[in-house]
Formats: C-alpha cells, structure tokens, sequence
C-alpha cells in the first residue's frame, strides 16, 4: 500500500465519482516520486462550489465555465431563455456528476503524461 496514494485519495475522494476510487489507487500506487508531481498539480473542481454556482448563476452557465467545458457554458448562456429556465433546473441535478467526471478525466490526463515524460 502507498501512502501517498492513500493520503490522495481521502483528500480528494469527494471530488472523483466514487467507483473509479480503486482504479486510482492502483494507477496511483504504480508511480514515482517525480511523477506524483504531475499528480498533484491536477486542477480538480469542488463538485459542491459547481453546485452553487449552478443555484446562483447557472441561466449564465457559469457552472459549465467552472469545469471547464466552456462549450456548454456558452450554449447555456446564450439558450437557457429558450428553454424557459429548465437547463439550470436540470443542471442542478447533473452538475456535481459532471464535475466529478471532469476531475477523474483531468487526473487521468495527468497520470497519463506523467507517467509518458517520466518513466
């Protein structure tokens, strides 16, 4: 067992969708000391701060700019007037799973260039 891939993950299981929490650990556990950097400086979303940002200013798509799918966000700017204020509504529900989603892809990303440049 890794340390540092047990300290990783209780800091950060909040934020990854909970059944690809053993798939981490094992990914993690395989890396190096100079790897664990590429790791660390994984940008991860607070799911609950997305919520939030969904409640108070989601008609704006300020939720989807948060993690980072600026697509979205601007789709839901300019369309959530359309749709009568039911994306934001239905967004509410969808928000943290798409955040954690997005976390487990970055941390992925991650993973994958440290271990391609540091092997």
């Amino acid at each position: 067992m890794s340390v540092f891939s047990d300290s990783y993950l209780a800091a950060n299981a909040s934020n990854l969708p909970p059944e690809a929490i053993p798939m981490l650990r094992q990914r993690l556990e395989n890396l190096t000391e100079s790897q664990k950097a590429y790791v660390l400086s994984a940008d991860l979303k607070n799911p609950t701060t997305a919520l939030i940002f969904s409640i108070f200013f989601g008609y704006l798509g300020v939720d989807r700019f948060y993690i980072g799918h600026i697509g979205l966000g601007v789709a839901k700017l300019l369309l959530s007037w359309m749709t009568l204020g039911l994306w934001p509504l239905i967004d509410w529900f969808l928000i943290m799973g798409a955040t954690r989603q997005t976390n487990l892809e970055n941390l992925n990303h991650a993973i994958n260039a440290a271990t391609m440049f540091h092997p």
